[in-house]
């Protein structure tokens, strides 16, 4: 049983040309509208960021004050950027393991459409001040809708194209895209009916919030790096079974973490309880990924400085497993005792969804891009720039939140000192937060400037013979 991914014969180099070309235009509309939304969204999340050290500024502007901004920014990086790099991603990955062409392609050219009509739908309602007011659930039900049916039309190609597949084994990286395009759309259709109320909103709110997290965007993060690290390394993934374990383990205890944000809130203390012992159990599928990533790159490390997707990648595998035992950790009472309602879980979100997901989406575009396009990205060290800006404005992101969390909420914690020498203390590290999403941003500038000019063919074109 091979556990290769892309394992084949040269033979088999017309079906990956063919493949790639059937895939071309749905994979970089999905990348080009999610470059716009990555644009947009680091473009709100910047200002709300410097709006913790400058209050007043654009605050004459209604749809600009931060409580319009900032879920802006959420929605677009999540449900725009996130979510519609991803589908891309999956969509030629789907192809490629079952060794079909893209199937249903006009699925997926009215998913994309449909998509970005509902979040600029979605976004503007937020700013206009039309938001519903539910962290994660802000969206109208308009534009709820059109992303539901843009999801159900993208499921369908992907379900299409896996059921025709000429192959025998299901690759590791097909089972958690399978289960993301199953799972997503129920939890995203059940979270949003309109008929929750008071606590039991809270509780759907954030069981909501982390399973988005658990069937959607992180099956993307995995399934991507189960398929590039072995595939650029060229050796098999280290262990099958430990895979087995990780993925059923994962979709065991993933889906009761979300009420672990209530803690001391008016939940029932055993549903706490259970998602308190849920999230410390999700030590152990986080544990079998790092070890299955660690030991099937372990003696090809070297590789890291001639393959930046590659490297991309490995970053944001390395991510997955510090934010999960950093979560794990976070649920604790004790932890929370501190931690809770503080800049913190700002810093421990970010980790996870730019230092893991976002990492690891830039890794897998940086080598589908070329295949698709048939043009080479025409300048290597805006890449490595690129790289090492996000790298270390992730870094010094995580370590402002986190560190600057951490001694705000032993400040808090604290009776005797004023809340306004608390606010004194954060601003450093706030400011500290506002100069790396600058750097953040820069690289997404290069980002998107590469983009472009592949699209525009600039530079080298691709030679056929680099298409597997």
């Amino acid at each position: 049983m091979s556990t290769v991914p892309g394992d084949r014969p040269d033979s088999l180099l017309p079906l990956r040309r063919q493949m790639d070309e059937r895939a071309a235009l749905p994979v970089l509309l999905y990348f080009g509208t999610g470059i716009l939304w990555l644009l947009a969204g680091t473009a709100l999340g910047v200002a709300s960021s410097l709006k913790f050290n400058a209050p007043e500024w654009l605050g004459s502007i209604p749809a600009l004050t931060f409580g319009r901004i900032r879920p802006a920014h959420l929605n677009a990086v999540m449900y725009g950027w996130a979510s519609l790099a991803g589908a891309g991603c999956l969509v030629w990955l789907t192809s490629r393991l079952c060794l079909v062409p893209v199937q249903w392609r006009a699925c997926l050219l009215a998913s994309a459409a449909l998509w970005n009509a509902g979040l600029v739908y979605g976004v503007g309602s937020i700013l206009l001040g039309y938001s519903a007011g539910v962290e994660w659930l802000e969206f109208p039900l308009p534009a709820v809708a059109l992303i539901a049916l843009a999801f159900l039309l993208y499921a369908a190609s992907i379900l299409r194209t896996f059921s025709l597949r000429k192959v025998d084994h299901v690759y590791v990286s097909l089972w958690y895209v399978l289960a993301s395009v199953v799972w997503f759309p129920l939890l995203y259709v059940v979270a949003n009916l309109p008929i929750y109320s008071g606590v039991v909103h809270g509780v759907v709110n954030w069981w909501y919030a982390h399973n988005a997290l658990a069937v959607w965007f992180t099956p993307v993060g995995l399934a991507l790096a189960y398929y590039f690290i072995p595939k650029i390394i060229g050796r098999p993934i280290y262990s099958y079974y430990l895979s087995l374990l990780g993925f059923w383990t994962f979709a065991l205890f993933y889906n009761w973490n979300g009420v672990h944000h209530l803690v001391g809130g008016p939940v029932p203390n055993w549903l706490q309880t259970i998602s308190i012992i849920a999230s410390v159990m999700m030590v152990i599928p986080v544990l079998t990924v790092a070890v299955n990533h660690h030991l099937t790159t372990v003696g090809n490390f070297r590789m890291l400085r001639t393959s930046l997707a590659l490297r991309f990648t490995v970053f944001g595998a390395m991510s997955y497993t510090a934010v999960s035992f950093q979560g794990s950790m976070e649920a604790l009472r004790s932890v929370q005792e501190t931690l809770h309602f503080t800049h913190y879980t700002i810093g421990h979100a970010h980790l996870g969804v730019y230092g893991f997901l976002t990492m690891i989406l830039f890794g897998a575009m940086y080598y589908i891009t070329p295949r698709v396009a048939r043009w080479d990205w025409p300048r290597p060290a805006w890449i490595e720039a690129h790289f090492w800006l996000t790298a270390a404005g992730i870094a010094v992101y995580v370590y402002a939140t986190c560190w600057g969390g951490f001694l705000q909420g032993r400040a808090l914690n604290n009776a005797a000192k004023p809340f306004t020498d608390v606010i004194e203390l954060t601003r450093p590290y706030l400011m500290l937060r506002s100069v790396s999403g600058i750097l953040i941003g820069a690289g997404h500038l290069i980002f998107a400037a590469l983009f472009a000019q592949v699209l525009r063919r600039t530079g080298p074109r691709r030679e056929e013979v680099a298409a597997p």
